[in-house]
């Protein structure tokens, strides 16, 4: 019954906020806060699944500081959970195809994110050339997931390459947004299904001391690191439920 009043609510919460988030970005298409508003307007259906989410960050990390985020991807809930750390002047890179989804692809498209067709080499490299140039010439930050996919459960997946590649190209910090594991996490019957950890890392600066190869293995081993972190913090904060 739960089960069923949930996923209930849950459709009538993503089409109210849909077409809350899609006047908005009508309103003021390509603005540098669309995806930071939608972030926080998707994170609010996360109570009616039962998760509580909480986000912080390091003290070195600063709000309106051009940066390229990485972020681990593990399932479809990453919508309500850790996009939710999405900061202000941040847009994400994403896959073309997303543009095609009803009403969700349109709001996407209007809140300034970059498309990348993964089918098309030329064309993805093309596309964080256009990153590159929004950071530089807008001062916008960039969200990416380098593992390219959701893991659904099988661990970090290796970290494609891209995103380490641009922030040397333009000079700017990598920051990690991790979240803690959400792998079946969401049990649909159950009242409480816990606690989410996101973590907002210190900025690292990615130099020329490692190829952009070495950077992306040095990142994995980081954020797989810190998820491990998370993850045992988050144990200890269900027990006490």
């Amino acid at each position: 019954m739960l089960a069923i009043l949930r996923i209930f609510l849950l459709f009538i919460a993503f089409v109210l906020i849909n077409i809350v988030v899609f006047a908005v970005c009508v309103f003021r298409p390509f603005n540098r806060n669309n995806v930071h508003f939608a972030g926080s307007a998707y994170a609010m259906m996360a109570p009616i699944v039962g998760l509580k989410v909480k986000v912080r960050q390091a003290d070195e990390h600063k709000i309106h500081t051009p940066y390229v985020y990485i972020a681990n991807h593990q399932n479809s809930f990453d919508i309500i959970t850790i996009c939710k750390a999405a900061m202000p002047g941040v847009v994400t890179v994403g896959k073309k195809s997303l543009k095609w989804i009803p009403l969700f692809g349109q709001i996407y498209w209007l809140s300034g994110n970059i498309m990348i067709d993964r089918k098309n080499t030329g064309k993805a490299r093309d596309t964080l050339l256009l990153a590159g140039k929004k950071i530089r010439e807008r001062r916008t930050s960039v969200w990416v997931f380098p593992e390219g996919t959701r893991s659904y459960g099988r661990g970090l997946l290796p970290f494609k390459s891209g995103a380490f590649r641009l922030a040397q190209a333009v000079n700017e910090p990598v920051v990690m947004v991790t979240a803690s594991e959400m792998h079946e996490k969401v049990k649909w019957n159950r009242w409480d299904n816990g606690t989410v950890l996101i973590d907002i890392s210190a900025p690292v600066t990615v130099d020329q001391s490692k190829s952009v190869r070495e950077w992306a293995d040095f990142f994995r081993q980081s954020m797989q690191q810190k998820k491990q972190q998370l993850d045992a913090e988050v144990a200890e904060l269900d027990k006490k439920r």
